[in-house]
């Protein structure tokens, strides 16, 4: 199979015969190979995500960050654990953070020894540019007939309401 890498060398990847993505394979082999479909196109879509963070003067990982704050506060704990790193880490990045002005901390209700994070009005803003920006589909599904998109928009909903 061949994908671009960067800077837009193709690149070969070895698969086994008949388990690439879309490949013919058993019938019990159908929920892999639609998954590995998904994958590939989610991961070939992220790959731009630095550099749409980078557009709005933002690390990957604040836009991540950004991205989940949107749900409402935020325990730091919480987010380390997100993260997969130490508390440590997140003071540094939430300090880069508060000091632009995209959130605050605060202390739990529940619990005055634990701090919250909040996004500003500031943080809000730039959440909803950086959703619209990822939220923007590839040329891939774009160029899907209307009715291929309907049935995978349906699809995804049923997927979504599965779990």
């Amino acid at each position: 199979m061949r994908g671009m890498n960067g800077s837009g060398e193709q690149l070969e990847r070895k698969t086994k015969p008949g388990s690439g993505p879309g490949q013919a394979g058993p019938e019990g082999d159908l929920p892999r190979q639609a998954w590995t479909l998904l994958f590939e196109l989610m991961h070939t879509h992220m790959r731009n995500f630095p550099a749409l963070a980078a557009e709005l003067d933002l690390s990957p990982v604040q836009a991540h960050v950004l991205r989940q704050l949107g749900e409402g506060p935020l325990a730091m704990s919480t987010l380390a654990a997100y993260l997969s790193c130490d508390a440590s880490n997140v003071t540094g990045l939430v300090d880069r953070m508060e000091a632009r002005g995209l959130v605050v901390r605060r202390s739990s209700e529940q619990d005055r020894r634990v701090k919250m994070l909040v996004l500003t009005e500031d943080g809000a803003a730039l959440r909803e540019r950086l959703l619209e920006r990822i939220f923007e589909p590839p040329d891939a599904i774009c160029g899907l007939p209307e009715e291929d998109l309907c049935a995978l928009r349906d699809i995804m909903r049923r997927a979504l309401g599965a779990q």
